[in-house]
């Protein structure tokens, strides 16, 4: 994918939550650089403190964390059109509980995360798509999912992901989908042949 093709791919993210005028778009770009993972790669690895998040133009990645016994968690899973990063830890300045891994060999917008504050400081319109974006992703969908982990079975769980994120399921390694479930693959497999 074209670096200028990528950021056309950003603006119209972004616009999608709120139009950005011409000055903070092109001040946002300053800070902004488009870079290519390969396959496996990480782009945040647990433990470091990270200074950056992303956009994905083209690709899939997966946060994910270790529990005691080295057990992989998936917490959630980011493709074209998200934001993937450790925004805890971005917004403490602390290290990462978590690490994002590409899935697929991805192409991204490394977005500085102190420039991105300083802007949202100066830009009335950079402050409405954050607003609505955090609204979106961060509340709505956070509550629903908590909502459903308490609430709804394994098999239920599976369905919904099936229902609302197909496309997703499809490019996932099954035991990356159980891991996210929070079952094992054997689980996994018991549910799909049920349904």
């Amino acid at each position: 994918m074209h670096e200028d093709r990528a950021f056309l791919m950003l603006k119209q993210g972004m616009d999608a939550y709120h139009p950005l005028s011409e000055p903070t778009w092109r001040a946002l770009q300053d800070f902004c650089r488009y870079r290519q993972l390969a396959r496996h790669q990480m782009l945040c690895q647990a433990g470091e403190v990270p200074h950056s998040f992303a956009f994905v133009c083209k690709g899939l990645f997966r946060v994910f964390a270790l529990d005691d016994k080295g057990h992989e968690y998936n917490k959630n899973f980011f493709t074209e059109g998200q934001f993937p990063g450790s925004m805890t830890a971005l917004l403490c300045h602390e290290p990462s509980q978590h690490s994002i891994q590409a899935l697929e060999a991805s192409v991204i917008i490394e977005i500085d995360f102190q420039s991105f504050r300083d802007l949202l400081y100066r830009s009335d319109d950079l402050k409405l798509f954050q607003i609505h974006y955090l609204e979106t992703n961060w509340l709505l969908a956070k509550d629903a999912r908590e909502t459903q982990l308490v609430q709804e079975d394994a098999a239920e769980r599976y369905q919904r992901l099936l229902s609302e994120k197909p496309g997703l399921v499809a490019r996932l390694p099954q035991y990356h989908v159980a891991s996210h479930l929070g079952i094992t693959p054997t689980q996994l497999s018991r549910i799909r042949k049920k349904i």
